[in-house]
């Protein structure tokens, strides 16, 4: 065995620093709803802990009296729902910052602010406990078997030079060639990746060749790190993983 074939398979191995195998899994919008329940159990945990009863009818419910609380979990699933169906991505996201903070100063200079918190004064939301740990619940249960469940039904697997998109129901498994294949993080969405999403990202996958395919994979978790192996994994021949393989120069193959 000559010097440069041991000086391949070394440049093998170092390519090889990561797994020779990654799963990704993407998911629904419905990742980012977990400020809606952590802050119900917030809000409903205050409540308890205040022991204040009132009587509403026949029924005596636990009820905070200060009117923010109901104010601010109305807010944070109002923004949810916003944020989790708006995309705003790259350039546009500076945009958004910009606009709002125009307008915060502009509101600041007309002497605006003061009337809209007088206004909000008046306004009043009351939830007892019960609707607390009862919505909360809901969204979580929901939230988990999203997230643990049925966005695992569908995942890829990418290792060296070889893509696989796997289906548990109805689609089995169908394998695509890293072969000029391109694989990029999309432009991070302001509100979803960088507020909500925690290090989530969508990733844009383009394969070659006549039955060439265009596929997004949204909402992967973690996704700066993952991409780094994955891209790594994808600049790899079928068959460079075996290159690694430690031997002794002159040894018999």
């Amino acid at each position: 065995m000559s010097t440069a074939t041991a000086n391949a398979g070394m440049n093998a191995a170092t390519k090889l620093a990561g797994p020779l195998e990654i799963t990704v899994f993407t998911h629904s919008n419905l990742l980012y709803w977990w400020p809606v329940w952590v802050t119900g159990y917030i809000l409903a945990a205050m409540t308890y802990f205040e022991n204040h009863f009132v009587q509403l009818g026949d029924a005596t419910v636990l009820m905070h009296p200060s009117k923010n609380l109901g104010v601010i979990y109305t807010m944070v699933f109002i923004l949810t729902v916003v944020l989790t169906n708006s995309t705003v991505r790259g350039l546009a996201s500076a945009l958004v910052i910009t606009v709002i903070l125009a307008v915060t100063f502009l509101f600041a200079y007309l002497d605006w602010w003061e009337a809209i918190f007088d206004a909000i004064k008046y306004l009043a939301i009351f939830m007892n406990l019960g609707f607390y740990v009862f919505f909360s619940t809901a969204i979580l249960i929901s939230w988990v078997m999203a997230v643990f469940v049925f966005d695992r039904l569908e995942y890829w697997t990418f290792r060296p030079g070889q893509v696989i998109h796997h289906q548990v129901f109805g689609g089995g498994a169908r394998t695509f060639d890293t072969n000029n294949m391109s694989v990029y993080k999309l432009r991070s969405d302001l509100f979803r990746h960088w507020i909500l999403g925690l290090g989530s990202g969508d990733i844009h996958m383009t394969t070659s060749g006549g039955g060439a395919h265009e596929f997004v994979l949204p909402n992967v978790m973690f996704v700066g790190g993952k991409l780094a192996t994955i891209q790594q994994l994808v600049a790899m021949k079928p068959d460079e993983h075996m290159a690694a393989v430690p031997m002794t120069v002159g040894e018999p193959s």
